[in-house]
This record gives C-alpha cells, structure tokens and sequence, in this order.
C-alpha cells in the first residue's frame, strides 16, 4: 500500500530509473517517461509507472518538466527524448493538429475501464483534479461562504477581495457559470459566448485583487486573508485544510479536469507507451491513487472504493462531480491558442 508518507518520500528519485531486470531499450536508453514534476510526478511514479513497469518487466526512465516547445522540437528533428508524457488536456488536441503524438492505439488501450469524456483520440487521462472556489472561513460563518460562481459574483452578499487564474481556461468557464448560463451550454465555444464571458469579467474586474498563475498562490492568499475567496485547484486547498488553515471549498460549480498521457510521435516506443497508459487508467492502479489523496482516480471501479473521507478530496467521485461542469479541453485548446481569443483576453488585462 502507498502511505502519503512513502509517497512523498518518493519524490527524490524521479530522475532515476527504476533498475528493473529486463531493460527495453530502443536507440540506445530506456523508455522515458515525462511529467510536470513536484507531487503529480512522484504520485504517477509510484502509483503507475514503476508498477507498469514492474509488470511488463521493462525499464523506465524518469523526466521533468513537460515542456511543449521541447516536444515539438524533438519530433521535427525526428529524435523523439521522451516516448510518454504527461500533458495537460488541451494540449492533446494541438498535438493531434500539429501532428506531435501519435493516435491512440485503442486494441492495446482498454477504453472500457473510463467514461467516454476521459479519452480522445489522441490521449488519455489518468488522473483528476478541480478548480474549484475556495474561501476564507474567518469571512464568513459556518455554511455561509459562496456556494456557486453566481455567488462569486455577487459582491454584495459576498463582500471581499478575489482571485481568479490568470488565463482564459478556466476563468471563461467560471464567468460563464456566474453569468447564469447553464453547464450543458457553455460548449460549444463561440465568439458570442466568450464575449460574454469577458463583458462578465470586466463587471468583476475591480474586485479581483490577484489574478494567480501558481497553484500554490490562493491558499496562502486565503488563509491570511488577503482574499476573502478565489478559485483555486482542489488538492492545494486540501492541503491547507489538513493544516488547519481556515479556509475550505465547495465543489458545487467546480471545474473538474485531468492529466492526460500522450505518446510522442515517432518514439521507438509507441506500442510499449500505449501499454503503460492500459496499465495506469486501470482499476488496480487507479486504487493506488486513494490513499495518496493528490489527484482523482478516474476509473469507476477504482472510485466506488473510496473512504468517505478520502471522497472529499475526489473531484471526480459522483458525489462531487454531479455538481460540476466537466472541462472541454478542445475548446480549452482554442481558449488558449486561438490567436483571436488571446487578443481579446489581452485587451482585457490591458484595460
């Protein structure tokens, strides 16, 4: 069993390789696994990759950080470094258009084992997370705190400074949500929809103090009360609640969203990589992720055997995600690289 211990004990020895008996060795190194690094590296590590490893008696070697520019540099020079890479989800679809992974070969990869909105054809997710609202419990009593990104937006009722991430992903979909708009209708992406979205933005504009680009900014702003709420990604306000912080958060409006694998194109690993992401979405594996309590299992086997307490840091168990809007990736792919929504997201900083 991984304790929370053992696994952030395991997060020094990311860039070893695992030293397992059977090396697969292709152009002269073993397959190399990339990530972002931090706790999401060491949590796959231990939870997913040298146990796939293990099981397929082959070698693996550790990276980080992810790095777009990297990957696309690699496969145009044709000598793929990584072969399997963690990636956010957007990013599985401008890969796919600048053809920088490979197709998700689905005879080697068990879809069966997830929801249809955790694979695409060129990726797969392994593991969830939420951006969620969080908020300072000091400013408001027990069960009083925003509950909806309505709420977020209501300064009256809920007086005090914001955050909100600076970027379109995510922040389209909260001023879309607080602009009353129904979940099933904030896709798909429109020019009219994310004008709105802004005109709702620069409503709020004046009460958003911090416009956060680390996940690790919202809980200290929260917990020393510079902010009175803000969004923030669940597992780093988990971790301040553990410590007694006085701050909490509620799922209700929350955006849920994952890590996704994609394999590298032209990796002389290709069907070994797919076998290592059959490995990680199933139900053995996604287990091992309950007791660490960073990111979400996504298989629903491997979900039904969460404690209740370990429920409350699952942004994806039922419990929660009823109540949450299931991030489109591809529109978030447009969000953030569609040249048109960057000048307008711009402007608007700029105004």
């Amino acid at each position: 069993m991984i304790t929370r211990r053992r696994f952030l004990g395991g997060a020094a020895g990311l860039t070893l390789a695992t030293g397992l008996p059977r090396p697969a060795r292709g152009q002269g190194r073993p397959l190399v696994f990339c990530s972002w690094g931090g706790a999401l590296s060491a949590m796959e590590k231990d939870a997913m990759v040298d146990p796939a490893a293990k099981k397929l008696g082959v070698e693996v070697t550790h990276a980080s950080p992810t790095q777009y520019a990297k990957i696309k540099a690699m496969v145009e020079a044709k000598r793929p470094e990584w072969d399997l890479v963690d990636v956010g989800g957007r990013f599985i679809f401008q890969g796919r258009d600048q053809d920088l992974v490979e197709p998700i070969d689905y005879k080697i990869v068990d879809r069966s084992q997830l929801p249809a909105h955790w694979y695409a054809s060129h990726g797969v997710y392994t593991s969830a997370g939420g951006t969620v609202i969080a908020y300072n419990t000091s400013r408001f009593p027990e069960g009083k705190g925003p509950q909806s990104w309505k709420d977020f937006w209501d300064v009256k009722t809920f007086p005090g400074p914001r955050g909100l991430y600076k970027s379109l992903y995510y922040t389209y979909e909260a001023a879309m949500l607080g602009a009353g708009v129904s979940r099933k209708d904030v896709y798909p992406l429109t020019d009219e929809k994310v004008k709105l979205a802004l005109d709702r933005l620069t409503e709020l504009k004046p009460h958003v103090k911090v416009w956060w680009t680390a996940g690790a900014q919202p809980p200290q702003l929260l917990a020393s009360g510079e902010l009175a709420m803000s969004s923030a990604w669940n597992g780093r306000i988990l971790a301040v609640m553990k410590e007694k912080a006085p701050v909490t958060l509620t799922y209700k409006d929350g955006i849920a969203w994952a890590n996704a694998w994609v394999v590298v194109k032209g990796t002389p690993y290709k069907d070994l990589a797919m076998k290592m992401i059959n490995e990680a979405i199933a139900e053995e594996a996604q287990t091992r992720l309950l007791p660490i309590g960073v990111y979400a299992p996504l298989n629903l086997k491997a979900l039904a055997k969460a404690t209740p307490d370990q429920r409350l840091a699952m942004a994806t168990h039922p419990d929660n995600v009823k109540d949450m809007l299931i991030l489109d990736e591809e529109a978030g792919a447009q969000l953030t690289w569609n040249p048109k929504y960057e000048e307008m997201w711009n402007k608007f900083q700029l105004s």
